[in-house]
């Protein structure tokens, strides 16, 4: 689902980001990422996040550290909190809209218990930009690919909506919701525009069918 960008300039995007690590959960600007958040220190920082600009960046973890303090992926996706509720047990639901992707830079030795990072924006100004046309775009490649893929994990979508949907959306909502592994949805993200994304994600779907050749073709619905 697309949301409208709450922020309109580079400049606009907080140099400080919290930073909220979780595997296999991609967040792409323009898009919306439910979450539920009960560990403290991380009910900690939505309170300050909440208290502030409301945004903070959704990172990946990659090799190395430890289950405290992993290793953090070279690029993240900063999100706004556009929606907060507060169970009756002491647990958050929030939903944040992708705003832009950062690098990230220097890790900020904060008292906090949560990390803090500053961002680098520069290279990802095209995420406030309009979405492109999808002029270029084999949508016959990709629904093929996107079958198969599918039926091979016994899975559905409402073809009705995905048949109509802008580009944008269709991309991205598919990036976030199929189980790609973490390193498959990190690709996904840093991919650098929409027609490098589609791409990356229609080879995914190719990549995925080809491992069923042993047993010959899966038939189309």
């Amino acid at each position: 689902m697309t949301s409208p960008k709450p922020y309109r300039r580079l400049a606009d995007l907080p140099q400080i980001l919290a930073i909220f690590p979780l595997d296999g959960a991609l967040l792409l600007p323009g898009t919306e990422l439910p979450l539920r958040i009960f560990e403290p220190r991380y009910l900690n920082m939505l309170d300050d996040v909440m208290a502030g600009d409301r945004t903070l960046g959704m990172v990946q973890t990659r090799r190395g550290g430890d289950r405290e303090r992993p290793n953090l992926a070279h690029i993240g996706c900063a999100g706004r909190v556009t929606s907060f509720t507060e169970t009756s047990d002491g647990t958050y639901l929030v939903t944040l809209t992708g705003v832009c992707r950062f690098v990230l830079g220097e890790e900020l030795s904060a008292l906090t218990p949560y990390r803090q990072v500053r961002a680098a924006y520069d290279d990802f100004a095209i995420d406030l930009e309009d979405a492109p046309e999808d002029e270029g775009f084999d949508r016959k490649r990709f629904a093929q690919a996107l079958k198969l893929y599918l039926n091979r994990r016994q899975l559905d979508i409402d073809w009705e909506t995905a048949e109509t949907a802008p580009l944008e959306t269709l991309v991205n909502s598919l990036a976030m919701g199929l189980p790609f592994s973490p390193s498959e949805k990190q690709a996904l993200l840093e991919a650098p525009a929409l027609q490098e994304r589609c791409d990356a994600l229609t080879a995914l779907l190719e990549i995925d069918a080809l491992e069923d050749d042993d047993d010959g073709p899966l038939p189309m619905q």
